[in-house]
């Protein structure tokens, strides 16, 4: 079966005090999740460690990282290796966000590297990938994450994509209020399993978590998960209201 993951992705948002409290609100929240259900939070990485201590104790909870340096270690002041976040406990990292590509101009070959300096770590990279709206206005948007995933992903074993978590994230729904619809986003996961199977063969594609991003909320959890193709979501400023990232696990647990 399949892992269903909701993942948080706080971004470059709250203080000391407002990560505590949010992540107190988490901690105290029931859930009844099973085995193959999993969130996972993404917190900046100066509250990696206080997050990894507060969800310590709870089984189905798990942290990530927002990003993840090319190198293990070296003269490069300001960033964060693989090594160090697999040092404090990390598990998941996330790798190719858009606003990575966007504003850090970061191409598909970096992106590549990431992504095996991640795996060689033993983290999970969560690969984003998705197109921006005068891609999707063309109808160019299959054309266009098959590159993303050719440019990053079909270099790896079958074993390394094994380990990794999709994300979908169409560029034109994140923080805009917008978000595709349950049909966009079950054609498109469904594109990109195909892709997968091409590559790496019909079971390793179905093995695969894929997840969707762009404007994900409560209001639109449930019918974005009961998508067949949609394995749970990664979720921005949702995240940041525990009401609200409650709700879509509970979506996701439904």
């Amino acid at each position: 079966m399949r892992k269903k993951i909701a993942a948080a992705n706080w971004k470059m948002n709250g203080t000391l005090t407002e990560a505590r409290q949010l992540a107190e609100a988490l901690v105290h929240a029931s859930f009844s999740l099973h085995d193959h259900q999993q969130v996972v939070i993404c917190p900046p990485f100066v509250y990696l460690m206080m997050l990894r201590e507060m969800f310590a104790q709870q089984p189905h909870w798990h942290i990530g990282a927002q990003n993840c340096f090319t190198e293990v270690s070296g003269a490069y002041t300001g960033e964060i290796s693989a090594a160090m976040l697999a040092s404090i406990g990390v598990e998941y990292v996330i790798i190719g966000h858009s606003e990575r590509r966007q504003y850090f101009h970061e191409t598909g070959d970096m992106l590549a590297r990431k992504l095996d300096v991640a795996l060689q770590h033993g983290l999970k990279p969560i690969f984003c990938c998705g197109e921006p709206l005068d891609v999707r206005q063309q109808e160019g948007q299959d054309a266009y994450v098959l590159q993303q995933l050719q440019d990053s992903v079909f270099h790896l074993s079958a074993e390394q994509l094994s380990r990794l978590v999709i994300a979908y994230e169409p560029v034109w729904a994140i923080g805009t209020g917008l978000n595709a619809t349950p049909e966009q986003a079950q054609q498109m996961h469904a594109f990109i399993r195909s892709c997968l199977a091409e590559q790496y063969g019909a079971e390793i594609a179905q093995s695969l978590t894929i997840l969707y991003g762009g404007s994900l909320k409560a209001a639109n959890a449930a019918e974005l998960f009961a998508c067949p193709d949609v394995d749970g979501g990664l979720v921005g400023g949702a995240s940041l209201k525990a009401a609200e990232f409650i709700q879509i696990v509970h979506a996701l647990s439904a």
